[in-house]
C-alpha cells in the first residue's frame, strides 16, 4: 500500500469553498469541493461521495492541488489522436 497523501498546508476549507464559488469550471468546482471536505475531516472515500467522483479522480485531484495549487484542478483538454494527413497531402 502506497503513502498517504497529505494536503498542502497554505490553504483551508474556508478558502477552497470560496474558489469554488467563484469557479466557472464545473471539475474545478467539484475537485475544491471534495479538497474542501479532506481538510474538515472527511475521508477520500467521503469526498469521492460528495464530489460525485471515484477516489483516484480525488487522489489525482490532491497530487495536482499539491503541485500546482487550485489552477491544477482546472479540467485539462486531452491530447487526442494526432492528425494521419499532414498539410501537403490535405491541400490534394
Amino acid at each position: 500500500m502506497g503513502k498517504a497523501l497529505v494536503l498542502r498546508v497554505d490553504n483551508d476549507a474556508r478558502t477552497l469553498r470560496r474558489l469554488a464559488k467563484a469557479s466557472r469550471n464545473a471539475d474545478q468546482t467539484r475537485r475544491l469541493l471534495a479538497l474542501a471536505a479532506i481538510y474538515e475531516g472527511s475521508s477520500r472515500g467521503e469526498a469521492a461521495d460528495l464530489a460525485a467522483v471515484t477516489r483516484q479522480i480525488v487522489r489525482d485531484g490532491v497530487e495536482r492541488f499539491n503541485e500546482e495549487g487550485p489552477d491544477g484542478l482546472i479540467a485539462r483538454k486531452q491530447p487526442g489522436t494526432p492528425r494521419r494527413l499532414n498539410d501537403e497531402h490535405r491541400a490534394a
